[in-house]
């Protein structure tokens, strides 16, 4: 196998027995980029020299971090301090920031090797920029982590960051085929990463593996890395159609309930569950949340780049944001935090909520980056979630099964989830 096709755990393991060095594993990685890039678009921009400099010589120390020689990317809104951060945006084209987000500096901290930053949506926002679907390169990503999740799929990094306001690391890792995870809101700290809207703004990591998730959740942490394990019994799962159930593409709902009969024979008990009315509202709250705390947080870009803005976002998010008046912000965030009590009534005797992660497989074009509107109601409720790839439609094309859990039980999603994904 080539190092590039192993996951993050795996070549940690490879590198840490001495039958892997960072150089080797980060050349591979390279090769990948120069083979396929030209044409994927994932990065914004490549550190291959000092990628390079640095692996070799984390191969001359004996002192080993979890992430120890394992390359990572980047979303190009997370700032580093020797690369460039443009935001997915002409404005700050070749920007440099002085300092290294949270997230990376205890990546590196733990021996990663920040290998490039990964192409965003402007803003990580609608309007996309040039990523294509390494899976099938007619199509999108998905956005607005677009460029991270195309690089995992693509065998360039086993692993990369990225950020969800809607649904901007479960869409794109359900499109490209990967694991994507976003934790509990607030367990990951935002320092250094650029704010769409603080409300909701997440941490996202993109891997092709479970495993690889559990190791970076723990060094961004602060804390020893956990053996991951599989649950050792089967979960209690609620399987949770939502209201945009006939929205979902039919041949997708057909697999969603396939693997449902599935999960009851391998000995999970399973119920069906119906959200609350009120929940159908969330969407709209998050609409009205987002774009007011947006169009202020981009407060001097509306007044001093207006031209350099595009048209879909100036009409879109920037326009709804201000229009939306500091009453209707302060009543939508008051409908959500109501909608949040109604969390604990979900997960009665529940370890789980499996649902679809996106409406359908990866839309032809990359004008657009697809439907957000499932998390759009997930997403209000900042509860912890991981997209699992398991499935593929008649043309090959991925397709991923959401699974949420308590807020704050990351610990127990992961486990859970490893069992459904084994299962199915």
């Amino acid at each position: 196998m080539e190092p590039s096709n192993l996951t993050a755990s795996e070549a940690a393991r490879a590198i840490a027995s001495g039958e892997l060095t960072s150089e080797a594993l980060l050349q591979s990685c390279l090769e990948q980029i120069y083979k396929l890039d030209k044409e994927v678009k994932a990065f914004a921009h490549v550190a291959d020299v000092s990628a390079l400099e640095t692996a070799r010589k984390l191969d001359q120390l004996s002192s080993k971090g979890a992430l120890h020689g394992i390359p990572f990317a980047a979303k190009d809104i997370i700032d580093s301090h020797d690369m460039p951060t443009s935001y997915g945006s002409a404005i700050y084209a070749n920007a440099q920031p002085v300092t290294d987000a949270s997230c990376i500096a205890l990546a590196r901290r733990s021996g990663g090797v920040l290998l490039g930053k990964t192409v965003t949506t402007e803003f990580a926002n609608l309007t996309p920029n040039e990523t294509r679907n390494p899976i099938d390169t007619n199509r999108t990503p998905g956005g607005s982590s677009s460029g991270s999740a195309a690089a995992v799929a693509a065998g360039m990094v086993p692993v990369a960051f990225g950020t969800q306001t809607t649904q901007s690391t479960i869409r794109p890792a359900a499109f490209c085929g990967v694991h994507g995870y976003n934790p509990t809101t607030g367990h990951f700290r935002m320092s250094g990463v650029r704010e769409a809207a603080g409300t909701f703004d997440r941490l996202g990591l993109i891997t092709r593996s479970l495993e690889d998730i559990q190791l970076v959740r723990d060094l961004l942490l602060l804390r020893p890395a956990n053996t991951f394990k599989i649950s050792p019994k089967p979960p209690r799962i609620a399987f949770c159609r939502s209201h945009l159930w006939n929205e979902v593409d039919g041949f997708y709902r057909s697999e969603i309930e396939t693997a449902i009969k599935q999960l009851r024979i391998a000995g999970a008990s399973v119920k069906e569950i119906e959200l609350p009315s009120e929940f159908k509202s969330l969407p709209e709250a998050h609409r009205w949340i987002s774009s007011f705390e947006f169009a202020r947080n981009f407060a001097f870009e509306i007044d001093v780049h207006w031209e350099k803005i595009s048209p879909q976002l100036r009409e879109g998010r920037i326009a709804d944001g201000l229009s939306c008046t500091p009453e209707r912000y302060f009543e939508s965030l008051a409908f959500m935090r109501s909608a949040m009590t109604m969390i604990p009534a979900l997960f009665d005797e529940t370890d789980v909520i499996v649902t679809a992660s996106t409406l359908s497989s990866a839309p032809i074009g990359i004008e657009a980056t697809g439907s957000a509107a499932i998390g759009s109601i997930w997403t209000p409720l900042h509860l912890p979630c991981v997209t699992l790839p398991v499935f593929k439609t008649p043309e090959g094309l991925p397709l991923g099964l959401q699974v949420l859990g308590p807020l704050h039980g990351d610990d127990k999603l992961l486990p859970n989830a490893a069992w459904i994904e084994h299962s199915l």
